[in-house]
Protein backbone atom coordinates (compact mmCIF):
# COMPACT_ATOMS: atom_id res chain seq x y z
CA UNK A 1 0.00 0.00 0.00
CA UNK A 2 1.44 3.61 -1.05
CA UNK A 3 0.73 6.96 1.31
CA UNK A 4 -0.92 9.78 -0.34
CA UNK A 5 0.05 13.52 0.15
CA UNK A 6 -1.39 16.28 -2.05
CA UNK A 7 0.20 19.15 -2.82
CA UNK A 8 -1.14 22.86 -2.02
CA UNK A 9 -2.69 23.02 -5.56
CA UNK A 10 -3.98 19.66 -5.50
CA UNK A 11 -5.90 20.65 -2.45
CA UNK A 12 -6.96 23.40 -4.33
CA UNK A 13 -7.74 21.26 -6.97
CA UNK A 14 -9.78 18.57 -5.34
CA UNK A 15 -12.69 21.44 -4.28
CA UNK A 16 -12.81 22.37 -8.17
CA UNK A 17 -13.70 18.63 -8.96
CA UNK A 18 -16.17 18.36 -5.69
CA UNK A 19 -18.05 21.70 -6.93
CA UNK A 20 -17.82 20.06 -10.86
CA UNK A 21 -19.24 16.51 -9.97
CA UNK A 22 -16.27 14.93 -10.69
CA UNK A 23 -15.05 13.93 -7.27
CA UNK A 24 -16.43 9.86 -7.62
CA UNK A 25 -14.24 9.46 -10.80
CA UNK A 26 -11.71 11.38 -8.89
CA UNK A 27 -11.86 9.29 -5.50
CA UNK A 28 -11.91 5.62 -7.91
CA UNK A 29 -8.41 6.86 -9.37
CA UNK A 30 -6.88 7.34 -5.73
CA UNK A 31 -7.78 4.31 -4.48
CA UNK A 32 -6.30 2.57 -7.12
CA UNK A 33 -2.90 4.31 -6.55
CA UNK A 34 -2.94 3.72 -2.82
CA UNK A 35 -2.87 0.15 -3.84
CA UNK A 36 -0.50 0.29 -6.72
CA UNK A 37 0.27 3.21 -8.80
CA UNK A 38 1.35 0.87 -11.94
CA UNK A 39 -2.14 -1.04 -12.33
CA UNK A 40 -3.59 -0.85 -15.80
CA UNK A 41 -6.42 -0.21 -16.19
CA UNK A 42 -7.06 2.50 -15.54
CA UNK A 43 -4.39 3.47 -17.91
CA UNK A 44 -1.86 5.62 -17.33
CA UNK A 45 1.15 7.58 -19.33
CA UNK A 46 4.79 8.92 -18.04
CA UNK A 47 5.26 12.81 -18.26
CA UNK A 48 7.86 13.18 -20.27
CA UNK A 49 10.61 16.04 -18.58
CA UNK A 50 9.43 14.77 -15.04
CA UNK A 51 11.28 12.39 -12.97
CA UNK A 52 8.59 9.36 -12.26
CA UNK A 53 5.68 11.65 -12.90
CA UNK A 54 2.36 9.98 -14.40
CA UNK A 55 -1.05 11.07 -15.62
CA UNK A 56 -4.47 9.22 -15.35
CA UNK A 57 -7.78 10.62 -17.30
CA UNK A 58 -10.10 11.88 -14.58
CA UNK A 59 -11.97 12.43 -17.86
CA UNK A 60 -11.62 14.22 -21.56
CA UNK A 61 -10.40 17.63 -20.35
CA UNK A 62 -8.76 16.84 -16.66
CA UNK A 63 -5.97 14.84 -15.56
CA UNK A 64 -4.53 13.51 -12.02
CA UNK A 65 -1.11 13.80 -12.07
CA UNK A 66 1.46 12.07 -9.58
CA UNK A 67 4.92 11.13 -8.84
CA UNK A 68 5.83 8.07 -7.08
CA UNK A 69 8.60 8.70 -4.94
CA UNK A 70 10.15 5.93 -2.37
CA UNK A 71 9.05 5.44 1.81
CA UNK A 72 12.68 6.43 2.77
CA UNK A 73 11.60 7.71 5.92
CA UNK A 74 10.52 4.27 7.03
CA UNK A 75 6.55 5.84 7.20
CA UNK A 76 4.12 3.16 8.22
CA UNK A 77 0.34 3.12 8.32
CA UNK A 78 -1.79 2.91 11.25
CA UNK A 79 -1.11 -0.80 11.75
CA UNK A 80 3.05 -0.27 11.81
CA UNK A 81 3.42 -1.43 8.17
CA UNK A 82 5.46 0.17 6.19
CA UNK A 83 4.15 1.91 3.00
CA UNK A 84 5.68 0.65 -0.69
CA UNK A 85 6.43 4.25 -1.23
CA UNK A 86 4.68 7.22 -1.26
CA UNK A 87 2.35 8.92 -3.76
CA UNK A 88 2.48 12.51 -4.22
CA UNK A 89 -0.80 13.72 -6.09
CA UNK A 90 0.20 17.19 -8.13
CA UNK A 91 -2.88 18.24 -9.86
CA UNK A 92 -6.16 16.97 -10.50
CA UNK A 93 -7.60 19.42 -12.31
CA UNK A 94 -6.33 19.89 -16.31
CA UNK A 95 -2.58 19.95 -16.49
CA UNK A 96 -2.69 22.02 -19.77
CA UNK A 97 -3.71 25.58 -18.13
Amino acid sequence: MYKLILTPQAGKDAIKLEQTGLKPKAVALLRVLRENPYQNPPRYEKLHGYDDAYSRRINLRHRLVYQILPNVGGEKDEYCTPYDGIIKIIRMWTHYE
